[in-house]
């Protein structure tokens, strides 16, 4: 079975439902797809994904920012540079917004 796999930092957003989106610069899910969670290294459960929307991180906007659990896209753009390296975040890649559904 497919995995999201998160940060320890994210569970309680995760838990409570307010990360309900997750924006990465790969994506092997697909709609439809059912998938367990992980935080750190613990399985919180599983997971429907609802919709995965592929643009250009320039193209992200505060609102999918803020689904994602950040505060606005420019925190959200720092998250991503420390995850994927700030040179390769600057070159607006395209990312995977992946959107789901805690079961």
């Amino acid at each position: 079975m497919k995995r999201l796999v998160f940060k320890l930092d994210y569970a309680g957003k995760i838990l409570s439902g307010e990360k309900v989106t997750t924006i990465r610069m790969h994506a092997s899910v697909r709609e439809g797809d059912i998938v367990e969670v992980y935080v750190g290294h613990a399985r919180v459960g599983k997971a429907l994904i609802t919709r995965v929307v592929k643009k250009r991180l320039s193209e992200v906007s505060d609102e999918e920012a803020r689904l994602d659990g950040f505060r606005s896209r420019e925190e959200l753009i720092r998250a991503l540079g420390k995850i994927y390296g700030k040179k390769r975040v600057e070159g607006d890649p395209e990312v995977y917004i992946i959107e789901f559904k805690l079961l």
